[in-house]
Formats: structure tokens, sequence, C-alpha cells
């Protein structure tokens, strides 16, 4: 709903020829070789999106739409009085559970995470096998698989990391997920850190973290098993908070909980593209001017579409 940011976002015109940031961002996939933009909605903004951003796809890529609703729950389960929000980001991504049988990346809709995002988490999609039996359960269809199920297959998913320097606003604090990262690169853990300002990052010895700091986005490539982690993790977070009014199932805590156990291996992918948000009203002319700017050097056309 973009509280904070007083309006929808996702459909306020940022670029040059009135570009929205989801443009750019499906622009690049386009470029990167993705096939499909699957959006996670509201069903009170479908109408909405439908005219004012998927239409601005057809001919260019195949669009479809899934909806985050509050009774979106597995079976035999409903929604608490008193609760008005759904689920959170693991929530969202668990209701395209049916709309997803390959490889795919998630990102925020309202985040500009530049060309070598994309690239970088292309080249990990294409080259990791999208069909993974799990303790006897197959991903691509959603059922138990057949005994046996042969060998188990090491998972292994993707991150972008990006340099906190490059995600921060002029105009308040952020939170961000501070990533943590083994010798090799496998992400160990995400710490949500909320409350960050650019006065507490620097070299400086008084400051409370380092520009170079690698920070998650929500930028993410999986493969379809990634929903047999999420599902069971959904329906345990249900069963210990979901009477809640305000609990939610975050993205990134499902990912460190999949690590944690076990069940899966994370790639940290550096990238040194800047990141834009609008998090804020007044973050607007600064994204406004970077895009203005990429578009003069070259990297963008003018006109999008």
């Amino acid at each position: 709903m973009g509280s904070r940011y007083g309006g929808l976002k996702q459909i306020d015109p940022v670029g040059p020829s009135g570009e929205t940031v989801l443009d750019y961002a499906v622009f690049d996939a386009i470029r990167a070789g993705f096939g499909r933009v699957v959006f996670v909605i509201r069903r009170d903004f479908e109408e909405l999106f439908r005219t004012q951003i998927g239409a601005r796809y057809a001919g260019k890529i195949a669009v479809d739409y899934v909806f985050q609703s509050l009774d979106a729950l597995p079976p035999g389960l409903t929604p608490p009085a008193g609760r008005e929000k759904p689920w959170g980001t693991g929530h969202a991504v668990w209701c395209a559970r049916d709309a997803v049988k390959e490889n795919f990346a998630v990102i925020n809709a309202d985040d500009f995470y530049g060309a070598d995002s994309f690239n970088r988490l292309a080249s990990f999609l294409q080259s990791t096998p999208a069909v993974a039996i799990v303790r006897g359960y197959d991903p691509m269809s959603g059922h138990k698989a057949p005994a046996p199920v042969g060998p188990a297959k090491t998972l292994e998913f993707a991150i972008v990391g990006f340099r906190l320097a490059n995600t921060l606003s002029e105009h308040g604090a952020v939170s961000r997920g501070i990533c943590a990262a083994d010798a090799v690169g496998r992400l160990v853990s995400i710490t949500e850190t909320h409350g960050i300002t650019a006065a507490d990052v620097g070299t400086e010895p008084d400051k409370k973290f380092s520009g170079e700091t690698t920070v998650s986005m929500n930028c993410w490539g999986f493969t379809p098993a990634l929903f047999v982690g999420l599902d069971t993790q959904f329906r345990e977070f249900l069963g210990a908070r979901g009477t809640e009014p305000k609990s939610e199932f975050y993205l990134p805590g499902a990912v460190s909980t999949m690590i944690a156990r076990g069940e899966t291996t994370v790639r940290v992918l550096p990238t040194e593209s800047a990141w834009f948000g609008i998090t804020f009203r007044d973050d607007k002319p600064r994204v406004q001017a970077a895009l203005a700017a990429l578009v003069g050097a070259g990297l963008y056309p003018a006109r999008l579409w």
C-alpha cells in the first residue's frame, strides 16, 4: 500500500517517458533471458495492475497474476479474528506455489536492482537443475513422490548481495537484511536490522556499519524446491504465531531456517549495482535523477516500451 510513501509506489512514474521502477525491472529481466513475470498482488488491485502495468508488457513477456489474501492459508486453517493484513513476504511467495513450476527470481516491485543483478541471477538459474526430490516430495507437482525417491539432492539457491552504501535513503531510516557469508561465498544468515541511517555508515570508528557490508534487498534466485520448505515453515509459523494480529512470515527468515536445517545452501552473488528504492515520498526526485543519468549514459533507452 505504500503507507510511508502515501500511495501505490509500483505505478508512480519515475522514468523520462513515464516508466515505473517496475518497468525497469521487467526490462532488465527480459534482457537477461527471463520468460515470464508473475505479479503477487491484492485482488482489489487486479484491474489497476492489468490495465496500467501488465498491459505494457503484451507481446514482450508472458504475464500472470497471483493473489495474496488474508484467507490464503493451508487447508483447514482460517485467519484469526482481528487480523487485517496478509502474512508477509514469505506468504506472498508461498501463494505463487501453483503458478511457478520452473526456476525463478523473487524481487520487490518497487525496487531498482540494475541489469547486473538480473544477469547474475539468470546465469545461476540457467545452470541449476529445476527438478529436485526432497524428502519424498516432488515440488514440480506439489505431491508426494512415489517411492523410492532415489538419493537425496543438495539444493542451492542464490541471493544478490548489495553494498550497504548503495542502498541507503537520504530521507529517513531503512531496514536492511545484513548478510553473513562463509569463506566460499555461501550465505550463513540474514539479520534483519532496523533504523539504519546514512549517518550510521562509513569507515570511521564511531560508525555502526561499513559501507562494504553485504545486504539483502530481497533479490533472490530459487528452484521450485523452495516451496517445500516454505510450506513446512508457514504451517509451523501459523501454529506458533498465527493468532498474533500483526505477525509476519518473512522470506529471508524462512530461507535462513532452511540453511540452519541443512535443507539448502545459498550462493551470494555480489553486485556493484546501485539499488534505488522509493521508501519515502522525498526519495522520488533522487530516483528520477538516477534513472535519467542511466538513460543519458546509454544504459537504457529513453522510452522502454
